[in-house]
C-alpha cells in the first residue's frame, strides 16, 4: 500500500522514508509528497565538502500538549549553581520551546528536531479539548522532523493516532473550524515495536531517514513494551507490544544493509537520575553511574550500529553516556517534560564512513559538551506564530474552559508533590468516595487513585481573568484530563491488603507506586523493608477497624485501575461492577460543593499514609517517586 500525498501540504520536510519502506495496514502513515532535504541553514559553495560534517539534533520528550507554559510546580525545573546550591527557574510553553529551537537552529546548516514520545495524551483542555489537534499544528509550525510513539499516543486508539498522523476531521466531533479540515502531522509518527495482531505488520513506519547533501542519518522509533500495563485496555485493542531492544536492533541492521551507518533511537522509555536538577552530571565519577532504570539496561543492549539515544517517559533531565556493548561511548539524552527543556546534540558525520564519529563523545560536564540540556525560559521573545495558534484555540475552548468549578485558599499539589501522599491526591479520591458512596450510585466505603493520573496541580494564582483561588473547568480537567469513567466493585479485604502491596513489590518494587487513598483508609509503609513486607498489613485500617480478610467491602476506582492498570492486578478482580460517572465530574461536582467565594477549600492534610524511610537510595533510584504512566 503506498503513501498518498497530502493536499497542500509544504514540501518542506526533509525525511523521506527508507528506501522501498511503506507503510502497511489500515493505519498507512501518509507522508506528504517530495519530502526532501530541509536546512535551518544557508549557503552551500561549490568546493569539495569537508569530510566531516557537525549535524545537529534538537531534542525533547513528554510535551503532553502543553501548549501555555505549565502552571505552578510543575512549570519549574532546578538547576544547581556554581556553589552548589540549587535555583528554581519558570519554564516551558510553545511559544517559548518554538523561540529557542528556532535560535539554537541559527548557524547550523544541518539541524534536525527529533523527539522522544508523549507529544499528546494527558493534554491541558487547550489542546485536550480538541484530541490535541491543537499540539499537532503547533509541533508542525516548530519543524518537528520525526518523533515516536508514546504510551500515551494511545490514550484513544490506534487508529485516532492513525488521523494524528494522516490528517482528517474527527470521526464523532467533526471539524473544530469551519472551512478547516485538520491537516495531521508533517512529521512521521515512529512505531517500530507496535504491530498489528493480525497482520503482525508495524502500525506506522518503523524508521525513517533524514537526508541532506549526501548526509543520511536513520531514525528508529520505539515505545516502552509494558504500554498496555499502563494505558486502558480500548487503546491499545489488537495492538502488540514487542521488545524494544530486539526491535531498534532489528532495524538498525536493515538500516546498515541500506548503507545508512548513522542512527538514532527514539526510545519512549527512561531513567532516574540521581538528582533533580536539569545541569546534573550522572557521568560521574563514571559513566552513567548517576542514572539507574530501565533506560540504562536497554542502552547496554542496543547494537553499536545505533549512534545515540533520545529518551523520555519519566519525565526526568538527563545527558549520560553509557557503554554500548561494544564499550565505546553512546549518548542517552531526555529534556523532562512539557516543553521545559530541550537537548542540543552535536553529531558528527563522516563522510566517508557514512558514521557518527563517537570517539568524540563527552560528557555533560566538560568545557565543550557534545550534548546539552538547555532551559526553555520564559524571559525571551514569544514565537508570534505560537502566540496566534494559542488565542486562536483559546478563543474556542474559553465557553468552556473559562467557567468556575470552585475556590481554593492556597495551591493544592499534585503533579508537583514528589510525597507518596499527595494534597491533590487525598482531594481526588475524597471526591469520588463522596460521588459514589450512595447505595444507588454504588455503595463504596473506600477510594483508590493512581497517583499517574494526577497530571497537574490546582493552582491559587489566576492564569487568566477568572481571579485568584478560582478553578475554572479548564484547570480541573488539566488535573484529570483523561474522562475516565469511575467504577465500583467488590473486593475482599485479602484482595484491598494486596493491592496495597502491590504498591511496593514485584514490577513496582524499584518505583513504587503509592495509591491515594480516600480519608478513612490509614496504613503504614516501612521502606526499611524489601516487597511486599513495606506494608505493615496489621495497620491497615478502615475508619478505625482492621481490613477483615474475608469481608467484602466497595471500593471505588477509576476504568484504568478497575482493569488491573499500573500493575494492580488485585484491583483487576473486583466483581458486581457498577459504572459510576466519570473521574472529572465527580471532581469538579466535589468542588462545587464543598467551596465558595468566602469560604475557599484548603488543601487537605496528609496524615493517611504513615511512612518508615529506609536508607538513602542508592545513585540514580529515588525512592517512593511515581515513575507510572507519566
Amino acid at each position: 500500500m503506498s503513501a498518498t500525498p497530502q493536499k497542500n501540504r509544504a514540501s518542506r520536510r526533509v525525511l523521506a522514508a527508507a528506501a522501498g519502506l511503506a507503510t502497511v495496514g489500515a493505519l498507512v502513515a501518509a507522508m506528504p509528497a517530495g519530502a526532501q532535504d530541509r536546512g535551518h541553514g544557508h549557503g552551500h559553495g561549490h568546493h569539495t565538502p569537508a569530510r566531516t560534517v557537525d549535524v545537529q539534533l534538537l531534542s525533547f520528550n513528554d510535551l503532553h500538549g502543553n501548549l501555555e507554559p505549565p502552571a505552578g510546580s510543575a512549570g519549574n525545573v532546578t538547576e544547581t549553581q556554581a556553589d552548589g546550591t540549587t535555583k528554581t527557574i519558570p519554564a516551558g510553553g510553545v511559544e517559548y520551546l518554538a523561540s529557542s529551537l528556532r535560535t539554537a537552529r541559527k548557524g547550523h546548516p544541518y539541524s534536525i528536531t527529533a523527539a522522544g514520545g508523549d507529544m499528546v495524551g494527558a493534554s491541558p483542555l487547550l489542546s485536550g479539548l480538541f484530541h490535541d489537534e491543537p499540539t499537532i499544528e503547533a509541533l508542525n509550525k516548530i519543524d518537528l522532523d520525526v518523533t515516536t510513539v508514546g504510551n500515551h499516543e494511545f490514550d484513544e486508539g490506534a487508529v485516532e493516532l492513525a488521523r494524528l498522523q494522516n490528517g482528517g476531521c474527527h470521526p464523532v466531533e467533526g471539524c473544530y473550524e469551519k472551512d478547516r479540515t485538520f491537516q495531521g502531522a508533517d512529521f512521521p509518527y515512529l512505531a517500530a515495536n507496535v504491530t498489528d495482531e493480525k497482520t503482525g505488520k508495524p502500525i506506522l513506519k518503523p524508521y525513517t531517514v533524514w537526508k541532506k547533501n549526501g548526509v543520511k542519518i536513520g531514525f528508529i522509533g520505539v515505545t516502552l513494551e509494558g504500554t498496555p500495563n499502563i494505558v486502558t485496555a480500548n487503546g491499545v485493542k489488537g495492538l502488540k507490544f514487542h521488545d524494544e531492544i530486539e526491535t531498534v536492533n532489528k532495524y538498525a541492521k536493515e538500516l546498515d544493509r541500506q548503507g545508512v551507518k548513522s542512527i538514532v533511537a527514539l526510545i519512549h522509555e527512561g531513567g532516574a537520575p540521581a538528582s533533580s536538577s536539569y545541569n546534573y552530571n550522572c557521568d560521574s565519577p563514571g559513566a552513567g553511574d548517576g542514572i539507574s532504570g530501565p533506560i540504562v539496561d536497554i542502552a547496554k543492549g542496543i547494537s553499536p550500529k545505533v549512534d545515540a539515544l533520545v529518551t523520555g517517559h519519566t519525565h526526568q533531565a538527563y545527558v549520560c553516556t553509557v557503554p554500548d556493548p561494544a564499550g565505546n561511548p553512546r549518548l542517552i539524552t531526555s529534556a523532562s517534560s512539557f516543553g521545559k527543556l530541550y537537548t542540543d546534540t552535536t553529531l558528527t558525520y563522516d563522510r566517508r564512513t557514512k558514521d557518527i564519529v563517537r570517539t568524540s563523545v563527552k560528557s555533560s560536564s566538560s568545557s565543550n559538551p557534545t550534548s546539552a540540556n538547555h532551559v526553555v525560559t520564559r524571559d525571551q521573545p514569544k514565537a508570534t506564530d505560537m502566540t496566534a495558534l494559542i488565542a486562536r484555540w483559546n478563543t474556542l475552548a474559553a465557553p468552556v474552559a473559562s467557567k468556575p468549578q470552585g475556590f481554593i485558599s492556597a495551591d493544592i499539589n499534585g503533579r508537583g508533590s514528589t510525597a507518596p501522599e499527595k494534597p491533590l491526591g487525598n482531594l481526588i479520591a475524597d471526591a469520588q468516595l463522596e460521588g459514589l458512596a450512595p447505595a444507588d450510585k454504588g455503595g463504596a466505603v473506600v477510594a483508590f487513585m493512581n497517583p499517574g493520573g494526577i497530571r497537574a496541580d490546582l493552582v491559587y494564582k489566576s492564569t487568566g481573568s477568572e481571579g485568584d483561588g478560582v478553578v475554572t473547568y479548564g484547570e480541573s480537567f488539566t488535573v484529570q484530563p483523561f474522562t475516565n469513567m469511575m467504577n465500583v466493585v467488590d473486593l475482599t479485604g485479602a484482595q484491598l491488603i494486596s493491592a496495597l502491596q502491590q504498591q511496593v513489590s514485584g514490577a513496582n518494587e524499584a518505583s513504587p507506586k503509592i495509591l491515594q487513598v480516600s480519608k478513612g483508609l490509614t496504613y503504614t509503609l516501612d521502606m526499611t523493608k524489601t516487597g511486599a513486607a513495606r506494608v505493615v498489613v496489621d495497620t491497615i485500617k478502615l475508619n478505625g477497624a482492621a481490613i477483615d480478610p474475608a469481608k467484602t467491602y466497595r471500593v471505588a476506582m477509576n476504568e484504568f485501575l478497575a482493569g488491573g492498570g499500573d500493575g494492580f492486578a488485585a484491583l483487576g478482580q473486583g466483581t458486581d461492577k457498577l459504572v459510576g460517572a466519570s473521574d472529572l465530574d465527580l471532581f469538579n461536582g466535589y468542588l462545587a460543593a464543598h467551596s465558595s467565594a468566602t469560604a475557599p477549600l484548603a488543601p487537605p492534610a496528609t496524615d493517611r499514609i504513615t511512612v518508615i524511610h529506609g536508607p538513602p537510595p542508592r545513585p540514580g533510584h529515588v525512592e517512593l517517586l511515581d515513575r507510572t504512566n507519566p
